[in-house]
């Protein structure tokens, strides 16, 4: 998709850690290590949000802002 909208590959907008394929997709878990992987993402960049979207099947899904304090 980034190529398709014009991204660099090394734009920081680009998640560097994947999505929940690259981090593996168990069933009911991979919520969960999505939100682990930004928090920690949070903590070693020194920044304040981050967002999170997920697919929960049927076509649906969410988003979720999480702060870092």
């Amino acid at each position: 998709m980034h190529k398709r909208i014009r991204l660099k590959d090394n734009d920081k907008r680009i998640n560097p850690n994947g999505g929940a394929i690259a981090l593996g997709h168990p069933l009911g878990a991979s919520g969960t290590r999505i939100i682990q992987t930004a928090a920690l993402e949070l903590q070693q960049k020194n920044k304040k949000y981050a967002l999170i979207t997920m697919c929960i099947g049927v076509g649906q899904g969410y988003a979720t802002i999480i702060k870092r304090v």
